[in-house]
């Protein structure tokens, strides 16, 4: 079991003056949804990119998909492929063919809060998803607890240095996205739990610009070499990081060697846990996720006034903004059949080759 979310000139300027760049979406941008439900309105949801996490495509589309249609509601998914520009034109897109909500996974919150505005004045409603714009006018954000998965990611790091009998130890933060403001409640749950450990020496800190692996591989490494390879365990901020992290160990025959978190629970990320070069990631059921963005859209179209958990203070913008916020999990090695068991990874994909005999040890099949 596992241990224990009417335009401004200006901006209608630069939207028309990137329309013909954008052109039409190769992600499915026409998906339709909706065989006649209820509610009677339109849904754009905008992505972020394919790069910081195989979760955008892999996941969350098509649990989005699933969540809209089951709501009988229309809706149209669109990938920004990381570029702010290119997610304002698909915004004003959406808005000039008809969404009545917008929901976005902002790229960072300038960004955001512009498009958010922008819908404002066209009477478009919208909604953060899985990221909190800083200073926007969402009428709803829905996401994880993030700070809760910080923690999570400390208190699993410190578990693992502990069952591998490192009684005092190096560690270092691999953080996302400086703009990104779910990486910065990550970073600050993980600071809450680890540094209360004076045992641990925290010799390193750096947040990877746009998520990106590559650029980790690159800061873990330097990291590495500074400290002389002197480094027990690294608070990695998702599995595309600490794959990065563990290329690096490779590559100085230490691989398995250090202790290394992650998140998403990724099937990358999972066979890097059965592999033992991985100590543990976070899992977001994904699908809960979508299912509450469908349910406040749905009330949002309706005029309804939707169930929410609570709040999220938005310091930027001196509001706080009503709340879904789901539970994460910790996955280590002996729970990482409980992804598997919701659907999340299938065993097919995990349990392929070498990693065939750690699932059949787990009961994976």
């Amino acid at each position: 079991m596992a241990r224990r979310s009417t335009l401004t000139t200006a901006i209608a300027a630069a939207l028309v003056l990137g329309l013909a760049a954008c052109g039409s979406d190769d992600d499915g941008g026409d998906s339709g949804g909706g065989g006649g439900g209820e509610a009677e309105g339109k849904v754009g949801v905008i992505l972020p990119d394919t790069e910081s996490s195989v979760r955008w495509e892999n996941f969350d589309r098509p649990y989005l998909e699933a969540a809209f249609e089951d709501a009988g509601i229309e809706y149209d998914i669109q990938n920004a492929e990381g570029d702010a520009q290119r997610q304002a034109t698909i915004a004003e897109q959406m808005i000039t063919e008809g969404a009545t909500v917008l929901a976005i996974v902002n790229l960072d919150s300038a960004s955001g809060a512009q498009i958010q505005e922008t819908a404002e004045a066209e009477g478009v409603q919208t909604i953060d998803y899985d990221r909190l714009t800083l200073g926007g006018s969402a009428a709803y954000y829905v996401s994880f607890d993030n700070e809760e998965v910080g923690r999570l990611q400390g208190q699993g790091l410190a578990q693992c240095l502990e069952e591998k009998g490192v009684a005092q130890g190096n560690i270092a933060f691999l953080n996302g996205s400086p703009d990104d403001n779910n990486a910065t409640l990550f970073s600050g749950g993980a600071h809450e739990v680890l540094d209360a450990m004076p045992q641990y020496t925290q010799v390193a800190e750096q947040a990877v610009p746009e998520w990106d692996n590559q650029e980790a591989a690159t800061i873990f490494e330097q990291m590495y070499t500074q400290a002389g390879g002197n480094i027990q365990g690294v608070l990695a901020a998702n599995d595309g990081l600490a794959n990065s992290v563990i290329q690096i160990l490779g590559r100085n025959n230490a691989a398995g060697a250090m202790n290394v978190t992650g998140q998403d629970a990724t099937a990358e990320g999972l066979q890097n846990i059965l592999a033992g070069d991985q100590c543990m990631t976070v899992y977001k059921p994904i699908r809960e996720e979508a299912d509450a963005l469908a349910e406040l859209a749905a009330a949002l179209i309706n005029g309804d006034e939707a169930e929410t958990t609570g709040t999220v203070t938005d310091p930027e913008g001196d509001r706080d903004v009503p709340s879904v916020l789901l539970t994460p999990i910790s996955i280590f090695r002996d729970n990482v059949k409980d992804v598997v068991d919701d659907d999340f990874v299938t065993a097919e994909e995990l349990c392929t080759g070498e990693f065939a005999a750690a699932c059949g040890e787990l009961g994976i099949e």
